[in-house]
């Protein structure tokens, strides 16, 4: 069972005419526009949930960071949809696997 709690918001005046014009030309409540855009809103915003580990880095057994780079990489262009090219990492770590050694 949900329960149901009252709030007040303080907007915008042109942006809640945008809401009553748009629950009158849908035949719908102003409640439920605000509900629906929140519900979208949220929803957005947790699907962009971080990685489940940290530390990704340099490994004495070679391998194991250049592996944790491309999985790291790969997570993240999912979650971005973006074909596996993250945006926001530090400098280099997008272009591809570094050679060890080099």
């Amino acid at each position: 069972m949900h329960t149901i709690r009252r709030t007040t918001i303080l907007a915008d005046t042109d942006l809640l005419e945008r809401v009553d014009r748009l629950a009158r030309t849908e035949r719908t409540t102003k409640t439920a526009i605000i509900v629906a855009a929140l519900e979208a809103y949220l929803a957005a915003r947790e699907s962009r949930q971080t990685l489940a580990f940290v530390g990704v880095g340099r490994s004495s057994h070679g391998r194991l960071s250049l592996d944790g780079r491309t999985i790291a990489r790969r997570e993240l262009g999912r979650r971005e949809g973006n074909g596996g090219t993250p945006s926001g990492l530090p400098s280099g770590t997008a272009r591809g696997p570094a050679r060890e050694g080099g």
